[in-house]
């Protein structure tokens, strides 16, 4: 087996996904274009350098479908001889191009693979691909399906977790985020969206809410409690399977719930000889790359044995890791994670989440690897992870070594 590492790994600014976020003129096609040019130039590679682009995009309908990575790859100065795959392992899809290109290189299967994804939230709404899980009676009964805020608000009421808890993970998001932007960590990984012009169209996250207090999250509505208990609803669907529980506290809302955004996304992953023929040193090694299936109904909880799953297969231990990324598709997700690995606070989402910076469900497992290979190197750790609940019920996971 060959080791696969990362040369690079950059993204965009994430932009309010609706009409008037600033990435809304910009479609799925041009940003991914972009984005591959981008990593391209800045590693001074030929236009046939990788073996393929394997892109994530969940909502694969319109202008999102169609096989969104070949026609990235037409659309960019990559050479027509590089083929693309599109993928969809929904909120985990842009980790786990990561994964399939590292697991095609240690296997041989060329020295080197464009990954990462993309999702324009503002343009292709979540969910107008239509899915059957949520609209064929005969798996949503089976499987007693019900919308993620719900999930997430099943998690906070199975494992304990208050209004103010997931608040307080929420408001702590923000500072972060805001403190890492005001300190520019990510400056390496951001590359500027440009109109035709060359103009800037976005060059720094826009979803952020940097003031966002208790108080301020506090006089917030939970999002899904209408929903939940409409007659017949969702929350005495979810009762007739968790029927320990009294009733679903309804916790979750706009401000302890990942944002709506655009954006894009791409890491370069290559063996050794590739580096070595281009004249790139490796930034990590993919040590680990792992995924599961979990209970559909609860669904987000995946982060939890994905995690125990690679650790395990790595002869590794939750002490063993100087970073850890576990996406805030709620706060609930990441709170159970804390949870279950009695894990230290201050080494997980160091630089804030999806909950202050935004959730581009295609392009965000390659986003938070990025984001923990540059807090990996201004930290001096050595090993992270990168981890993601996944709608439907799974989780994926991968572990990265610095070289």
């Amino acid at each position: 087996m060959t080791d696969a590492y990362i040369y690079d790994a950059i993204r965009t600014p994430r932009g309010k996904g609706r009409k008037d976020g600033s990435l809304h003129e910009v479609t799925a096609l041009r940003l991914s274009a972009l984005t591959l040019n981008a990593l391209k130039e800045r590693n001074g590679l030929p236009a046939d350098a990788v073996e393929d682009v394997i892109w994530g995009n969940v909502t694969q309908v319109g202008e999102q479908g169609g096989c969104l990575a070949r026609s990235a790859v037409l659309a960019s100065d990559l050479g027509e001889s590089v083929p693309g795959l599109s993928i969809n392992r929904f909120c985990a899809s842009g980790l786990e191009a990561v994964n399939l290109a590292a697991n095609q290189v240690a296997a041989g299967a060329g020295d080197a693979y464009i990954a990462g994804g993309v999702e324009m939230m503002g343009r292709v709404p979540m969910g107008s691909d239509g899915a059957a899980i949520a609209v064929d009676p005969s798996l949503a009964m089976k499987s007693y399906f019900v919308p993620q805020g719900i999930a997430a608000d099943i998690i906070a009421t199975e494992y304990g977790f208050s209004r103010d808890d997931v608040d307080a993970l929420a408001v702590e998001s923000q500072r972060r985020a805001a403190q890492a932007w005001a300190e520019g960590r990510f400056d390496r990984s951001i590359i500027p969206v440009r109109d035709i012009n060359g103009l800037p169209i976005l060059e720094r996250d826009e979803y952020l809410r940097p003031g966002t207090d208790m108080q301020t999250l506090g006089a917030l509505k939970p999002a899904f409690k209408e929903m939940g208990e409409a007659m017949p609803g969702f929350d005495q669907l979810a009762l007739m399977k968790y029927p320990h529980l009294e009733r679903i506290a309804h916790v979750h809302h706009a401000g302890n719930s990942s944002g709506i955004v655009d954006g894009a996304a791409a890491v370069l992953v290559g063996s050794k000889a590739f580096g070595q023929a281009h004249g790139l040193t490796p930034r990590a090694r993919i040590r680990a790359t792992a995924k599961i299936g979990t209970d559909p109904t609860i669904m987000l909880t995946g982060p939890v044995p994905a995690t125990a799953k690679i650790l395990r297969e790595g002869g590794m231990a939750i002490g063993d890791i100087g970073v850890i990324e576990v996406n805030e598709a709620f706060s609930a997700v990441v709170l159970r994670f804390l949870q279950a690995f009695e894990a230290d606070p201050g080494r997980v989402n160091v630089n804030g989440g999806a909950i202050a910076m935004g959730h581009p469900l295609g392009a965000t497992g390659a986003m938070i690897l990025g984001t923990l290979l540059d807090e990996m190197e201004r930290a001096d750790q050595q090993t992270g992870l990168a981890t993601l609940c996944v709608a439907s019920g799974m989780g994926a996971a991968t572990i990265l070594e610095r070289v």
